[in-house]
Order: structure tokens, then sequence, then C-alpha cells
């Protein structure tokens, strides 16, 4: 089971709203609308991406990797490290 499936119905409406984010900024360019608008709505859907990549790390972090340190060994270390990539990842974007 995923770590976030408790959440699986916040994260796909959270995810909707972005997409509907999206498809404004479509229209916005197709609309000709003025660039530093369209910057700011970009913006706002980043930060929308940010916040759901945080949340699913977060329940990663609490769900399967602790699951891995309780078992510890290779799978302990594996998942640790999958996670400091994902971390690694969310800071370079």
């Amino acid at each position: 089971m995923a770590g976030y499936t408790h959440n699986k119905d916040d994260h796909q409406r959270r995810l909707r709203r972005i997409e509907g984010q999206v498809r404004g900024l479509q229209r916005m360019v197709d609309d000709d609308e003025y660039c530093i608008d369209i910057l700011t709505q970009i913006s706002a859907a980043t930060r929308a991406l940010q916040a759901v990549s945080v949340s699913l790390l977060d329940e990663h972090l609490r769900h399967c990797v602790s699951e891995a340190i309780t078992e510890g060994g290779d799978t302990a270390e594996k998942k640790i490290t999958e996670a400091s990539d994902a971390i690694a990842r969310l800071v370079r974007s």
C-alpha cells in the first residue's frame, strides 16, 4: 500500500485544481494576456505543485521509510537513499 493512500482523494483534488490552473495559463497565452500576469499564475501553479510534492514526501517518510527502517538492513538503506535523492530533486527544482 502506498504511503499516501489515506490522503489520495485530497491529492487528486489538489492535482485537478493545478490542472485547471495550467489550462487557465494556456487560455491566457491564447488571449495574449499581459506577460507579468501569466508569470504570476505560473508561480502560483509551481507553488501548488511543490506543496503536493512536499506532502507526498512527508507521507513517504512517515510510511514507507519508517517501515523500511523497522525492517532494517538493505531495505532501510535503499529507502533512505531513495528519499534523499527525492529531496535533492525537489531542492533543485
